[in-house]
């Protein structure tokens, strides 16, 4: 958190630095804002430029892309700002060199001035920004997506194909038993009903009159022992 606070501090500087670069001398007392950005790809020449197409048209770009890479945490997009300002300075100044046959740095007002310094230092201060931040990172997104595994699934499940002891009953059952409740336990079998017609497996004769109900076997009755 402070990293991504300070490197932001820094890649916001950087960005403020290189905006008011162009509003100040870059080379004889002639700004930067007088440079138009074709002349960074033909040739400087001695043509003024309007403010929309000088030189400050790149430098703004970065300035917004290093706006965006703070707000959203984004370190590539403050490193891509401060290689797009470096990149801009250091093309005029290899124009400049071939259009006056070299570069200068003067105090009397001739040559390289303070302009360039702060373009110069603009795009570096990106750069120690975009270091400096953490950006959103991969911690960020794995945290997010553990909350979600744990906002759906509480406990971790086993594979499929073993026995566990699930939570919270502590009973044991396959990984696809979720229920937080016991699971039913089945009557004990007691044997077919002898009563049941479906389940009697014997032939069963009709009570004699006045015998109904007689829980003896009506098939085999008993016999009387023979006498002696």
């Amino acid at each position: 958190m402070i990293r991504n606070i300070l490197g932001s501090l820094v890649a916001l500087a950087g960005a403020a630095s290189a905006v008011l670069s162009p509003f100040r001398d870059w080379y004889d007392g002639r700004a930067g804002q007088d440079y138009r950005v074709r002349d960074l790809f033909e040739g400087i020449t001695a043509t003024e430029s309007g403010v929309l197409v000088s030189i400050l048209l790149p430098f703004l770009f970065a300035a917004l892309l290093v706006i965006a890479g703070v707000v959203l945490r984004s370190r590539l997009a403050v490193a891509v700002a401060g290689l797009v300002v470096l990149g801009f300075t250091i093309l005029w100044m290899v124009r400049q060199g071939q259009a006056a046959g070299s570069l200068t740095v003067g105090g009397d007002g001739a040559g390289l001035q303070v302009g360039v310094v702060n373009a110069l230092a603009g795009g570096v201060l990106m750069l120690i920004g975009a270091l400096l931040m953490r950006g959103r990172g991969r911690g960020v997104a794995r945290a997010r997506r553990e909350r979600e595994r744990e906002r759906v699934e509480p406990y971790g499940a086993p594979p499929a194909d073993q026995v566990d002891m699930w939570p919270p009953t502590q009973e044991p059952g396959m990984s696809t038993h979720t229920s937080p409740w016991p699971e039913p336990e089945v009557d004990p079998y007691t044997g077919p009903d002898p009563h049941d017609p479906r389940t009697r497996s014997y032939p069963q004769a009709p009570p004699p009159p006045g015998r109904a109900g007689d829980p003896r076997d009506p098939v085999h009755p008993p016999q009387r022992p023979p006498e002696g």
